[in-house]
């Protein structure tokens, strides 16, 4: 006689080439400057009536960092900011998913930034239903975002601006549009 079989919650992987991490912060006190992260890797284990068992594991390879000047991007790789050479992944792992309304979550967890680990919360917003694709696979789709004080994560560099304020602005937010897959 067997047991019946427990159900598993639905763990999807990240597809890297429909995903993307976007950020923004200020540029000398008057604009945003924006960019991204190219590389994306991870799983999300989501069912959303058992959201004790979902998760989230986000991996971003920081070399991957591009705003479309290739002098930023090298001084943003640097010891200054990223220091890519020593703490080369991004990461974000959550520890609690609360539904927050109609296919929308909290996501707590903790992001780790220049070898700093500081607990931050994503708002999930726009979880698709799955869909199957034509290649035999369940996929998802949904966008968190946040914002954190690169600060607080030892990224601290800074200039002064000669008429007050200073060159990079200490909030950055941090947009991710992910798209999910699993097997059918």
């Amino acid at each position: 006689m067997s047991s019946p079989q427990a159900a598993v919650t639905p763990r999807y992987d990240i597809d890297p080439a429909h995903t993307s991490a976007q950020f923004k912060v200020r540029h000398l006190m008057i604009s945003h400057v924006k960019g991204e992260f190219t590389k994306i890797s991870g799983s999300v284990i989501f069912d959303p009536q058992n959201l004790a068992a979902s998760s989230i594991e986000v991996t971003i390879d920081a070399a991957s960092i591009s705003t479309r000047e290739p002098q930023r991007d090298a001084h943003l790789k640097s010891a200054e900011f990223l220091d890519v050479e020593k703490f080369p992944s991004i990461v974000f792992k959550s520890a609690k998913i609360t539904a927050t309304g109609k296919d929308s979550y909290h996501a707590a967890g903790e992001l780790t930034i220049h070898g700093v680990t500081r607990p931050v919360t994503l708002d999930v917003e726009g979880m698709t239903p799955e869909a199957k694709d034509p290649w035999g696979f369940l996929r998802r789709g949904a966008t968190a975002s946040t914002t954190i004080d690169r600060k607080d994560f030892g990224v601290a560099w800074n200039a002064a601006l000669e008429t007050g304020g200073v060159m990079v602005g200490d909030q950055v937010q941090i947009t991710i549009d992910v798209e999910m897959a699993r097997k059918a």
